[in-house]
């Protein structure tokens, strides 16, 4: 019995499997129900007891062995035959079209007014978007009982009642990193600071949770508000065209003093409207103390604008939420 299975063993290992006729020969003759492996194992109990075990083991072994054999031959025609087939293709056919990535809008935008400041001298700086409440607040000189300051308006990571442990914010605007790089930095300073920040705001055609800023900073000795006006001119024209609308107006923020505000038109001449696009000014004396930086010795100016805004006055959306959507029928008419 046992040279029985050993030349079962050697005929299927050398059994010519070149075409699916012959692999489905080979199943029939050795896997089927009534093939010879099978055959095989209904003889076992004619095998005398002391022989059952090699003769059973043997018979496994010659069962692993066409299943295996099987098994590769398959592959091994599906792959020749998929390598057939793919040589006969039609190579005339129009290929498919392959959707086209891109950046997106809001990337586009911050992208555009990012190359507008390297060509006035400006660099860029970084900062984080979890703020202490001094980088956040105090050191941009808003008082205690300011709004902002208030739940309502902010996001807080940490708030708590102990005057020694410091309250923790998703950063409301990239001003932060203004402090910052006046706390680290010798000036003169010439950046910009463009990042993603957050204010608790409920989510309208005009305002949304989140969006994006790109604040400046220049600090130098005897900056004066003929240089703030000049640059921010300068930055729209590049931006909206040299016919752009414009208008500079008084403001009032807590860091900084004087304060203006920047409008240009937006729509037609007879039924458009002005829109705000920034807030600026004079970089306040108690944000230089602040700081560490002398307001004897320099002066220097700051903004802040939103990206969204920017990016909705320049292709003309009416709805910031749409920014956020990702429905590619609006995202693909910026490829």
């Amino acid at each position: 019995m046992l040279d029985d299975i050993k030349a079962l063993k050697e005929e299927i290992a050398t059994y010519s499997i070149t075409n699916q006729d012959e692999l489905e020969e080979f199943r029939l003759e050795f896997l089927s129900r009534n093939g010879r492996v099978q055959s095989m194992f209904k003889n076992l109990g004619s095998v005398a007891k002391e022989d059952r075990a090699a003769v059973g083991k043997g018979m496994n072994e010659a069962k692993q062995l066409a299943q295996k054999r099987f098994d590769e031959a398959k592959i091994n025609l599906e792959e020749s035959t998929a390598t057939i087939r793919k040589a006969t293709d039609d190579l005339t056919l129009t290929a498919p079209v392959t959707p086209i990535g891109s950046l997106h809008t809001l990337t586009q935008t911050m992208d555009e007014m990012k190359n507008i400041f390297y060509r006035l001298g400006f660099t860029i700086a970084d900062g984080p978007e979890v703020e202490d409440d001094f980088h956040n607040f105090t050191a941009l000189n808003f008082p205690p009982n300011h709004p902002a300051r208030d739940e309502q308006d902010t996001f807080f990571v940490r708030k708590n009642d102990d005057p020694d442990v410091m309250d923790l914010v998703l950063r409301t605007h990239t001003s932060p990193v203004q402090i910052r790089m006046m706390e680290n930095t010798q000036p003169p300073i010439r950046s910009i600071m463009p990042g993603r920040v957050y204010r608790n705001e409920a989510v309208s055609q005009k305002s949304y949770f989140l969006f994006h800023q790109v604040e400046a900073l220049y600090v130098d000795e005897n900056v004066s508000v003929a240089d703030l006006k000049e640059t921010l001119i300068t930055f729209v024209k590049l931006m909206y065209g040299s016919d752009v609308k414009y208008r500079l107006r008084p403001g009032f923020f807590p860091f900084t003093e004087p304060s203006l505000e920047m409008d240009i038109w937006w729509g037609s001449e007879k039924d458009g409207k002005w829109l705000e696009i920034l807030g600026s000014g004079m970089v306040d004396p108690n944000v230089f103390k602040a700081s560490g930086v002398d307001p004897e010795k320099y002066t220097g100016f700051a903004w802040g604008m939103g990206v969204e805004r920017i990016a909705i006055l320049k292709y003309g959306i009416d709805d910031i939420r749409t920014f956020y959507e990702n429905d590619i029928r609006f995202l693909e008419q910026f490829n």
